[in-house]
């Protein structure tokens, strides 16, 4: 299965659900209740939030939207480049906006995540470049290892 290029590689100027949904018409896309439900939920909500968690919260206000629409939603969102997706762990894909886009740690003991700033990678991204050709996108970007309250507690 192939999917679709993102329309744009860099950022959008997008604040507000109003910004992103101005985004989608833009693109020839459609303003749904359900899109606006979704955006309400990735701006208003913690920062990563799994499809089916983001489904939850749209389906407080709108029961019958199905999980399926809200992957949909989130894949257009992704391609327009305003919503990213990690993989944090083992654990299922989480969502969020892109504009706070970042690299993780996370815990494969507890799996606690930690936002890194993506300065801290600024030397790897530059290897991988020279010696490979090869660009890392840190927005999917996850470490894994042992978060310091797992190192003090001091199991293997």
């Amino acid at each position: 299965m192939s999917r679709s290029l993102p329309v744009h590689d860099h950022l959008h100027d997008v604040h507000t659900v109003e910004d992103v949904l101005a985004l989608v018409r833009e693109h020839g896309g459609r303003v749904t209740t359900t899109r606006r439900l979704l955006l309400e939920a990735l701006f208003e909500g913690p920062g990563h939030r799994t499809a089916e968690e983001l489904a939850e919260t749209v389906q407080a206000t709108a029961p019958d939207v199905a999980l399926s629409t809200v992957y949909r939603n989130l894949d257009e969102l992704e391609r327009l480049g305003v919503v990213v997706h990690s993989h944090l762990g083992h654990g299922p894909a989480t969502y969020h906006l892109a504009e706070g886009a970042h690299c993780h740690f996370v815990c494969q003991d507890c799996g606690a995540a930690v936002e890194a700033p993506d300065e801290l990678f600024v030397g790897l991204a530059q290897a991988a470049r020279d010696r490979y050709g090869f660009e890392i996108d840190t927005r999917h970007f996850a470490i894994l290892g042992r978060c310091a309250d797992c190192r003090k507690t001091g199991s293997p």
